[in-house]
Formats: structure tokens, C-alpha cells, sequence
């Protein structure tokens, strides 16, 4: 087992208990380019088996239509069941039930879905190069009780289920690591612990098209990427660090994985993460690099950011 590092960023509150914006944790992000028609009874297969394996109950918050977090039962359900398969356009978040801490706590599980209408002429869309995605989050603590396998076994089954072009899991800082209070200690963290996603599904999802975001512990590819690279046996035939492993998930699609143990890096320790470099180098011809930030601060750090294993 490796050394995971611990993160809780608070935001400081004088009149109430300060709030948990960010802690450590894992994600699971899958992007697929096909419309959200042809998604629905896929996306609800992975919220089943999201729900079957943090249980039943582990979700009770989930967003309205006008951006405000509303309990979690009966008729949340049936919204969601409606806004998932009965329009053309979907959009789903929700959050982890309450603990003592209520929403501090929360956000260490979360089904984070965007679904776009990419059957319409292109002319419609807003962001020609945007695919739909789907964000899984959970607490490390999942991963240390349940075992690297139990976790990589989920995010395949969840991955095998839906028809991505590409996608990732591996650590990440959960909850609201864009919020400017905390932007500035998330961004130093990043850079010092490299393979900790920045999670910011739908700035990338409008605007992902065909490339990949990489490196991560693993690391989904399907088409077009996969075949440029030579199916299977031509991207195995270019990555040599021992345990890296690439698994077949089908005739079109691959899995690969950098060792038994998801890592985070640290550059103050000289921890460089050869295999992620290694990894990174290989896909550095579709690596994706945001275009564009309404934060000039934050553009460049993103950028020298996604190039953090090349440069």
C-alpha cells in the first residue's frame, strides 16, 4: 500500500462551523461522444451500480433546477428518473447524505453527469467538441477498506457498461477545489502531488472532442485514440515500466493501469512518478489542454498544470 496523502482545506466561517471545501479522494470520470439519447438506460446501469457498491443510502442531496441542493427522496428520485431518461438534455448532480458534519461531509460521494444533445445538427451546439460525461467520486477511505482490486474491478464494470472514447480514476481532490478561497493552496498541492486530479468535468466536457486527459492510476481509452495507436498490442509495445498493465475491454477499448496502488506523487520527495511520465509521453499527441479559462491566473497554471509529466 502506498502512502496516500491526507487533505482538508476548511473555509473558515466566524458565524457557523468551518466547512470541509476539499479533501483527499478518487474519481472516476468517463467521456463519451455520443448523445445523451442514446446514453440514458447506460448512465442509469452506472448509478445502479454506483448506488449497489457505497450502498443504498450513501447519496441524500441532489440539485434542483435552480441550483439549490434538495433532500434526497422519494420525489428526488423520481425527478431524477425523469430528467435521466425522459429529455433530450440531462444534467445530474448529487452528493453524499448527511453526516455529523452535514455538508462538510457530503461531497465525498458524488454522481455528476452531463448529458448533451450531440444528435442534433452541429450548427445547434454550443461547444461543437463537447461529449458527454460522467463523474464518480469517493472517499479514500472506500479504497483503503475495500482494496485496490475491489476499486478497479467497479470503475471496469462501470467503464465496460458505457461507450467512452476515454476516462480516468485515480486520486483526486474531491468537493470544491475551484472555489477561489481555496484555489491558491489547491493549485501549490497540485503541483507538488502531480497525480491528484483537479476535477472540472464540465469545463473539460464541453470541450474534450477526441483527446484524452492523462496521466492518471488508470486510464480508459476506446476510438479514435486507441486504434491511431495501434489497438491493444501497439500501446502495450510502447509502455515498459513493470507494473503497468493493459487489458482488453472489448474489441475497441482498453484499460490501462499504472501499478496495484493508485499513487499521488510528491515532488518534494522526489517521488516523479516514472510510469504516469512514461504514460503521458505515449499519449502526448492527444493530450488535451483547456483552451480557455475565465481566470488568466488559473490558465496558466492550468496549462503548465496538464503538462506536468511532459515538462
Amino acid at each position: 500500500m502506498t502512502n496516500l496523502p491526507r487533505v482538508r482545506i476548511y473555509i473558515k466561517s466566524a458565524f457557523e462551523p468551518d466547512f470541509l471545501a476539499v479533501n483527499d479522494g478518487l474519481q472516476l470520470c468517463l467521456f463519451m461522444p455520443h448523445a445523451h439519447n442514446a446514453l440514458k438506460p447506460r448512465i442509469q446501469r452506472a448509478l445502479d451500480l454506483y448506488r449497489e457498491a457505497i450502498g443504498k443510502d450513501a447519496l441524500g442531496f441532489y440539485g434542483d433546477l435552480d441550483g439549490q441542493w434538495q433532500t434526497l427522496g422519494t420525489e428526488g428520485w423520481q425527478l431524477i428518473h425523469h430528467r435521466l431518461h425522459d429529455e433530450d438534455v440531462c444534467y445530474l448532480s448529487v452528493l453524499g447524505a448527511a453526516t455529523s458534519d452535514a455538508y462538510s461531509e457530503s461531497h465525498r460521494y458524488s454522481f455528476h453527469y452531463v448529458g448533451y444533445a450531440l444528435d442534433r445538427p452541429s450548427e445547434d451546439l454550443r461547444w461543437p467538441d463537447a461529449v458527454s460525461a460522467l463523474q464518480l467520486t469517493f472517499p479514500t477511505e472506500f479504497l483503503e477498506a475495500q482494496g485496490p482490486e475491489r476499486f478497479r474491478a467497479l470503475a471496469v464494470e462501470i467503464a465496460s457498461a458505457l461507450p467512452f472514447g476515454s476516462g480516468q480514476a485515480g486520486l483526486s481532490f474531491n468537493g470544491e477545489p475551484l472555489a477561489s478561497v481555496v484555489r491558491d493552496e489547491v493549485k501549490a498541492l497540485s503541483f507538488r502531488h502531480p497525480a491528484m486530479d483537479v476535477p472540472s468535468l464540465d469545463d473539460v466536457a464541453r470541450d474534450l472532442g477526441t483527446r484524452v486527459r492523462a496521466s492518471a492510476w488508470m486510464n480508459f481509452l476506446g476510438p479514435p485514440v486507441l486504434h491511431e495507436l495501434g489497438g491493444v498490442e501497439g500501446l502495450r509495445s510502447r509502455l515498459h515500466s513493470p507494473d503497468t498493465t493493459v487489458q482488453a475491454l472489448g474489441p475497441d477499448r482498453a484499460v490501462v493501469t499504472l501499478g496495484p496502488w493508485p499513487e499521488a506523487g510528491d515532488t518534494e520527495q522526489g517521488q516523479t512518478l516514472p510510469a504516469y511520465r512514461e504514460l503521458a509521453r505515449v499519449l502526448e499527441p492527444w493530450l488535451y489542454q483547456e483552451a480557455r479559462s475565465e481566470d488568466s491566473d488559473f490558465f496558466t497554471m492550468t496549462r503548465r498544470w496538464h503538462r506536468r509529466f511532459l515538462d
